[in-house]
Order: C-alpha cells, then structure tokens, then sequence
C-alpha cells in the first residue's frame, strides 16, 4: 500500500458562475471558516456564463486570510505565453503571502478553445506543450538563476527572459491527467497528480500511480515528492472509500465539487472528520 507521506488535507472545487457574481467569493469564505485547506475553481474561458477564473483567483485571496487558492485546472492554451502565467502566479503568492498553487490542464474542448483564439492542438501535441511551458515557468520563478532564461520549444520558446519574481513559497504545480502520456508528465515533471474521480475506471487511480511512480523513478525523482490530489463529487464516496483511498491509493488531498452551502458543511461537519479518524486508525 502506497504510503507517499503527504498529511491529508481537504478542499473545495467550486464553479466560478457569475451569477450572482458574489457566490464563488462567498463559498471560498464559508471553506475557510469551515477549516478547509484550499479553495479551487473551474476554468473555462471560453464561457461567458464564467468569471475568469484567474481574476477570481485574486479576489478570492484579497477576500480571505489563511485558505490556499488554485485553478482546478488552468487551461494552459488559453493561459499564455507561460512566462507571463508564471509571474502572474509568483504575483499572486506574493500578494497573498505563500497561498497559491498552480493547477494546469493540457487542454480540452478543443472547438470553444480554437473559437475564442487558442491554438488547436492534438492529445499528444498538448502533452509536449505543457511539458515546454513547465520548463519556462520554472525557470521564471528561478530568480537567482544564471542570466536570462533560454527555452527553445516547438510550442513555446523563450530567450533571454528576465527571471522573477521569485513566489513567497516553492509553488506546486498539479497537472490535471487521466491518460498515460499525461501521467507520465506528472512523474517527471510535475508536484502532483489531480484526477476527477468520476472521469477514471475502476482501478484508476492504482494504474495511474503505477505509471506515475515509473516514471518519476525513470527521471530520476522520489515518487513520494509528488502529491496525490483527487476531485470527489458529493454523495458518491463514503467516509470508508476515502479512507480506501487514503491507505491503499495514498491519496492525500481530498476536493468536494460542489456550489450547494449545505452539502459543503455537512462534508465539513461530517465526512472530513470521519475520514481524519479512520485514516489515523487505519495507519496507527
């Protein structure tokens, strides 16, 4: 059973509708004061029913003190060049003293991403893109790095970029993968793995770890250094499946989709301590 030493944490995934405009700020409030760790928020710039989700990002953090804040997933066509995303997150953590993290997605819904100006690419060609723009945006908050940051990519290509700002906090990259060339990425790459449960077969997330943990040794790294995330969706998972999960899939950040106020304080009041209870028996 995979033990990848992460503390179990919990959070939030909300769909920033703008109406009212008031409610994505509203339930990021209630997580806080409910004790989650994180709040995360859809993106889909390509809908006008949505805030963007980066703006709301900002002032979700200026709204709130202690809870972190990150896209679930950013989509990485629509958020370019990476250098200028990379300061944007390095400003936003700096901004909000150490509580951003950055989830990114490769793309998906190609036909609304190509329709408001993003670049149309295949499966594969995103895998390789977003493997690009993780190099530039680690370079970019390499502040002390040596000169100008070079990057020549077929996707993306940088040369002598200035470097920084540095964030307030060594900002975790989650890449958003249900494939295996994306999960792949994740092992070599990448600080953690986010799935949506719902999107995965039965065994999913065994396999996914499997490849993951591959090839993280492959390049080299401790499959431990990276974070096991997973989006839930409410009344599909009881506190024994999480806990499942938690031991035997060492899943270790739990995030309830949801935008009903009364299914997120029950999960609160009742799942997550349930959960916290089992896991530490389960363990001990």
């Amino acid at each position: 059973m995979p033990d990848y030493g992460h503390p179990l944490r919990f959070a939030t995934f909300l769909g920033p509708t703008n109406s009212p405009p008031s409610r994505p700020v509203e339930l990021a409030q209630l997580s806080e004061r409910l004790g989650f760790d994180f709040v995360t928020f859809q993106d889909h710039p390509y809908r006008s029913s949505y805030l963007d989700t980066w703006t709301l990002l900002s002032w979700v953090a200026a709204r709130t003190e202690r809870i972190g804040v990150s896209g679930n997933v950013l989509n990485l066509p629509l958020r370019q060049p990476p250098g200028v995303l990379a300061r944007a997150a390095a400003s936003l953590d700096l901004l909000s003293g150490g509580r951003a993290s950055l989830g990114l997605g490769a793309g998906y819904f190609w036909d609304a991403v190509q329709a408001i100006g993003g670049r149309r690419l295949t499966p594969l060609q995103g895998v390789a893109a977003l493997e690009e723009a993780i190099d530039i945006i680690r370079g970019v908050w390499d502040a002390d790095g040596p000169g100008g940051l070079d990057v020549d990519g077929e996707f993306y290509a940088v040369h002598g970029a200035e470097r920084g700002p540095a964030p307030a906090h060594e900002i975790p990259i989650w890449l958003g993968a249900h494939k295996p060339k994306m999960q792949g990425l994740v092992g070599r790459k990448a600080d953690g793995w986010l799935p949506s449960l719902p999107m995965m077969e039965p065994g999913g997330v065994a396999k996914g770890n499997t490849i993951i943990d591959d090839a993280a040794r492959a390049a080299g790294r401790d499959p431990r250094e990276i974070t096991r995330l997973l989006n839930i969706f409410p009344g599909q998972q009881t506190p024994e499946e999480l806990t499942r999960l938690a031991v035997e899939d060492g899943v270790s950040n739990f995030i309830l989709a949801s935008d009903d106020q009364d299914v997120i304080e029950r999960f609160a009041a009742e799942t997550v301590p349930a959960v916290r209870e089992h896991v530490a028996r389960e363990r001990n």
